[in-house]
């Protein structure tokens, strides 16, 4: 019987709680904040308290427990710390379906969830524990607006709004996924409401060039899609003088070379300019194809296969580079949002202009000869290089780029046009018609207007609303709190009213990271000193689907405060991990389908430890991990056995491994120093692999060769329970403590390498024989080639392939590969 078959199991139960109570009577993971350590800050995405943790937060906090627990090793003061983004619709559903009151059902999550967070063995700190629904943080997010306002970054207009006609609220463009709605998935409709903005559009180039310093530190899906969302976009404005019109509408077009071929103007049906330009004689058809355009989602309006519609508004417009008119139309196939929500009609060079020009019997011109059949007959757009004709100055050009330039500069010079940079980003709407959320800190005066609330009656608190009084009516819920409405103007002292919308929920946690650096603070949203002490977020780890809203938005608010004078910095975290997703049978888990796998239950079964251990060894943080090909059981074993391992240890602490086994030695040392590559690189799978070899190198020693006291092996044993300490964190201090250290191993000190072990004495040759592999020798690395050879043509397989022939060429690429060629 070997000496591990002799030991005691692992009792996960009993662990967790232990030092669960431990790592928070000893403050384990406050950071010391006193200058004696490099600072670094981790930071996970903040949850939204929706339930119990569930098995996708079992992965996504995992992987930045990994990263914090590892700095700590290396010597680093890491913050770690916790909040919860608690303002938000699904409390609102909650507090109506039970008729109670948001908070009650948010902070009775928030508390469930802390539980559930601490028994994960999440390595966080809880002094700064945050939440947004707390008064004494919403305080400073309507600071941050009213600064946002000084600065003419946040403004009210009337526009065209995404709306669900579910939730009966404002939907930003970003949560409109493909026509639906991204909480409920209704159908989303367009309603013309005076709503807040943000005015990001005026960071968009800064949000475009600031991403040059994240390179290589972000995945570059996420930098793709923020380039993407943003849509720079290079051409010019021109202006079209419309019939019975003083002022010429201005469009943008990224091909001002074709303008020769225009045949019609096109006006987004909802943008204001359509209902100024449609004579009396077509305003009944226009109305009602108005109507029929704000029953169709943008998806549908975009859509190659949607039929093209429109209605002829009466009017033409003047093509500014040649004279000739052009009849105006509203189409829905252009949207109001995108440019000036007008456009000229190149149906010779655009397929969705060839198709309305189709269907309406215009003319269709080409101005760029490609050798392709012409439009009009093949009903095909063209595109590519080609020479121009019946393009005035243009005609006979082979170069686009050319033909632009010259086109702009005609354009400058007439006074029609100009070149012009336009980018895809909205501005951000940021009004929303629910009661859970900040509420916004103006006032409406009739006498004065927008009045901002002073800075002193910070925090404007939400007035206590519950149940049916919460439910959606199209309006704010806000609006029917008339004892909360009506108020003294700040400015007269007249009667007036509070704006009733709430902010975005991505308001608040677009500077929540800034705040975690001083919780407490009652000067300002932050300590600036503090947040120049800690910022930027040394790592920040979340999911994908963050990509466009929350970190666009972050970074948006960093900028701003920088232009504030707040922070020195512009870019809010550093580098970035994305996590993947937790499905289950090739599914995304789900109620309906009845595939979802419950975390608590998962972590009764089989500890903590063996969860987080089989989340990690899954692969790489970013794949998704289908939980039905994972073995939790078999993780278990392995932290059994690594247990085991602390529990066979005799030698006393502190023996100097000098004299231990040399190859367990060199397994060591070899194993920390790839260990500690694959935690700088984040391959979190690959150093639990490194860790399970370590096991059996050691487990080896011990059973067939040196034996339990070797120094060697408690040289071993350390090194696994420091490096395990970042995956499975409980069985870690289990063994730190059997091997006889004061707790805790998270804070013991990443082993040291020895260089002068990691030397490899020999290296493995392959020997080859017309391409057959016939031989693997043990040499030196720094063998000789002639050496080599005759090493190599010596061995008795090597003589057996060559069965008595000559050798007419040996390559030699020493000290790896011998080829040889007989004759």
């Amino acid at each position: 019987m070997t000496i591990e078959a002799e030991r005691k199991t692992y009792d996960a139960a009993a662990a967790q709680e232990k030092w669960q109570r431990f790592w928070d009577e000893d403050g384990t993971f406050t950071p010391a904040d006193d200058g004696s350590k490099e600072r670094r800050y981790m930071l996970d995405m903040f949850p939204y308290p929706s339930g119990d943790l569930h098995m996708g937060h079992a992965e996504a906090f995992v992987m930045g427990d990994i990263v914090a627990r590892y700095w700590r090793l290396r010597g680093y003061d890491v913050m770690h710390p916790i909040g919860w983004d608690s303002f938000g619709l699904p409390a609102e559903n909650a507090a109506i379906a039970r008729d109670a009151h948001p908070a009650d059902w948010t902070y009775a999550n928030i508390d469930t969830q802390a539980r559930s967070f601490k028994r994960y063995g999440l390595s966080l700190d809880w002094s700064r524990r945050l939440h947004t629904s707390d008064p004494e943080y919403y305080r400073w997010t309507q600071w941050l607006f009213l600064r946002f306002y000084e600065k003419g970054l946040a403004y009210r207009k009337d526009s065209y709004v995404n709306w669900c006609p579910n939730d009966q609220t404002v939907l930003a463009n970003e949560q409109v996924v493909q026509g639906l709605c991204e909480r409920c998935s209704a159908v989303v409709t367009k309603r013309k409401l005076n709503q807040w903005y943000f005015k990001i559009t005026d960071y968009a180039q800064r949000l475009l060039d600031d991403m040059a310093g994240l390179e290589g530190k972000w995945p570059d899906r996420v930098l793709a899609m923020q380039r993407n969302w943003i849509g720079r976009s290079e051409g010019a404005w021109v202006d079209f003088a419309i019939e019975g019109r003083d002022e010429p509408v201005r469009v943008f077009t990224t091909r001002p070379d074709t303008l020769y071929g225009a045949t019609f103007f096109v006006v987004a049906p909802e943008a204001p300019i359509a209902d100024e330009l449609c004579v009396p004689e077509a305003r009944a058809e226009f109305e009602a194809y108005l109507e029929a355009t704000k029953r169709a989602t943008e998806i549908e309006r975009q859509s190659s296969e949607r039929p093209k519609s429109g209605v002829f508004l009466g009017v033409h417009a003047i093509n500014p580079v040649n004279g000739e008119k052009l009849p105006v139309y509203a189409a829905d196939y252009v949207l109001a949002e995108y440019g000036t929500g007008a456009v000229m009609g190149m149906p010779g060079h655009d397929q969705r202009d060839l198709d309305f020009a189709r269907r309406f019997d215009l003319p269709v011109r080409i101005v760029l000869d490609t050798g392709a059949p012409h439009p009009s007959e093949s009903w095909i757009a063209t595109s590519g290089d080609g020479v121009y004709v019946d393009a005035g100055p243009l005609t006979g050009l082979t170069s686009v780029k050319e033909a632009v330039a010259r086109t702009n500069e005609l354009l400058e010079t007439a006074g029609t046009g100009r070149a012009a940079v336009t980018f895809r980003l909205r501005d951000w709407l940021l009004s929303r018609q629910r009661f859970w959320g900040c509420p916004i800190p103006i006032v409406h005066c009739p006498s004065c207007g927008e009045v901002p609330v002073p800075d002193d009656q910070l925090p404007v608190t939400l007035p206590d609303l519950r149940g049916s009084s919460l439910r959606p009516l199209g309006t704010s819920p806000l609006a029917s709190a008339t004892d909360w409405v009506n108020v003294e103007c700040p400015k007269c002292g007249g009667p007036a009213t509070r704006d009733t919308d709430t902010m975005d929920t991505f308001v608040d946690s677009s500077w929540y990271f800034f705040r975690y650096c001083s919780p407490d603070y009652t000067e300002g949203p932050f300590d600036p000193a503090e947040v120049a002490k800690w910022m930027p977020v040394a790592q920040y780890v979340g999911g994908v689907e963050h990509a466009i809203l929350h970190l666009l938005y972050s970074r948006f608010f960093t900028k701003v405060l920088n232009d504030l004078g707040l922070v020195d910095f512009n870019e809010p975290f550093k580098a970035l991990m994305n996590q993947g997703q937790v499905i289950n049978q090739g599914k995304a888990m789900s109620k309906s389908l009845g595939n979802g796998v419950d975390l608590g239950k998962q972590i009764d079964a089989f500890g903590v430890d063996a969860i987080r251990t089989t989340v990690v060894f899954a692969g790489p943080p970013e794949d998704d991990i289908d939980w039905a090909d994972m073995s939790p059981g078999s993780s278990l074993k392995f932290l059994q056995r690594a247990y085991r391992l602390a529990q066979d240890v005799t030698s006393a602490v502190g023996t100097d491994p000098a004299s231990g086994d040399l190859a367990l030695r060199r397994a060591t040392h070899r194993g920390v120093s790839e260990l500690a590559e694959a935690f700088d690189t984040h391959r979190f799978n690959v150093a639990v692999a490194r860790i399970m070899e370590l096991v059996n190198a050691a487990r080896k020693v011990i059973d067939s060769g040196a034996g339990p006291a070797d120094p060697a092996v408690r040289e071993a044993v350390e090194a696994i329970a420091v490096a395990l300490s970042t995956v499975a964190p409980y069985v870690a201090e289990e063994m730190w403590e059997t091997l006889g250290h004061a707790p805790s191993v998270a804070s013991a000190s990443w082993p040291q390498v020895d260089p002068t072990l990691l030397v490899t004495d020999s290296v493995t040759c392959v020997v080859q024989v017309q391409g057959k592999v016939r031989a693997k020798i043990e040499v030196s690395p720094s063998i000789a080639e002639a050496e080599l050879t005759a090493v190599a043509l010596a061995d008795p397989g090597v003589q057996r392939a060559l069965a008595g022939r000559d050798v007419r060429q040996v390559i030699v690429r020493a000290p790896r590969l011998v080829s040889i060629v007989p004759a």
